[in-house]
């Protein structure tokens, strides 16, 4: 999605005509309309059959214009097989023998299975290139993410510290997504304890909380009791203190988080009132 972004920000406007579909849960004639609307058509009250007229005449006039039509469709794992095949149907559209409309779908890993259905055959005969781009490795992972702090002004503070890249790139996969909601919370993390420095022993507490949030960890389970032993005489192991610990730390991290948020908003109400152009002093 970042690179589709950093696409269409790039696009010559003189040459390409581009419209860009995000939300893929769609059916059939929604994906028309969806189209439609991406192209500036109007689209509320035509049916179905006047719809694909205007698309036609659109990208017809668009190829007079000596320019290209693109349609990039995100999250194309989603789209449903009747959806798909309206896509398809769109690359019908020819003036002469130069196609109207150039698709591009994008999707998870899943778009690469539905794709290899027999449903998909009448498709892949049209793709003429696809590449999947898989993740990234150790060093591409450190440098994605010195990238991004670079960009907003990181100056070596906190300091990663060695190990930590490595963890990152093992706990993430390497998958950019995974990559940014780790360092986002290692970073706010960071900030809220006024740390200079981030080691791997950070980045393991960071991942067991993401993972105690979203799903089951085996660290915080349930205690595994004795046959015939009662909860409130159970013996309590290294394992359980462990946990105990890593959940009073994740309190008392959760209070800090609390606590400097209210500064922060009392710091800003105290600011907006000695403003003197606030709106909410007119």
């Amino acid at each position: 999605t970042t690179i589709v972004r950093s696409l269409m920000e790039q696009l010559d406007t003189t040459k390409v005509v581009a419209a860009q579909l995000v939300s893929t849960q769609l059916d059939a004639d929604d994906m028309l309309r969806s189209v439609g609307v991406a192209f500036g058509l109007p689209v509320n009250t035509v049916s179905k059959s006047v719809l694909l007229a205007s698309i036609e005449a659109f990208l017809c006039q668009v190829a007079v214009d000596r320019k290209r039509a693109l349609l990039i469709v995100d999250e194309a794992q989603n789209l449903t097989p009747r959806a798909v095949e309206e896509l398809r149907m769109l690359s019908n559209f020819q003036l002469g023998d130069q196609a109207l409309l150039q698709s591009f779908l994008i999707g998870q890993p899943e778009l690469r299975t539905m794709m290899q259905s027999p449903s998909m055959q009448q498709l892949r005969q049209r793709v003429i290139a696809s590449y999947h781009l898989g993740p990234l490795d150790a060093t591409e992972t450190q440098a994605y993410i010195e990238h991004r702090l670079h960009h907003v002004g990181w100056n070596d503070d906190p300091r990663f510290t060695a190990g930590t890249y490595p963890l990152i790139h093992s706990l993430t996969g390497g998958i950019p997504r995974r990559i940014n909601t780790l360092c986002n919370r290692l970073m706010l993390a960071a900030f809220l304890g006024e740390q200079h420095a981030l080691d791997t022993g950070d980045v393991d507490m960071i991942e067991a909380e993401m993972r105690a949030e979203v799903g089951t960890d085996l660290r915080f389970a349930a205690p595994d009791y004795a046959v015939g032993t009662p909860p409130d005489v159970a013996r309590i192991t290294p394992a359980h203190e462990l946990s105990i610990r890593r959940l009073e730390e994740r309190v008392e991290r959760i209070e800090r988080t609390l606590s400097a948020t209210i500064d922060l908003l009392h710091s800003v109400l105290h600011s907006d009132k000695g403003s003197p152009g606030n709106v909410a002093e007119r």
